[in-house]
């Protein structure tokens, strides 16, 4: 059975690589996070911590 060459082997890498890369930007770029900015910002509720000596 004849082996790879190194060259193929080379290829190879590159190519696996270079798709391995281009899927982690994807997802990186197509995640659009919810902005809890705007929803949460007017239910903000403040407990006063007063101590009951």
């Amino acid at each position: 059975m004849p082996q790879m060459a190194p060259i193929s082997w080379l290829s190879l890498f590159i190519f696996f690589s270079l798709i391995f890369i281009m899927f982690n930007l994807m997802n990186y770029f197509i995640y659009t996070p919810l902005s809890s900015k705007s929803k949460n910002f007017n239910k903000i509720i403040t407990n006063s911590m007063n101590w009951k000596w």
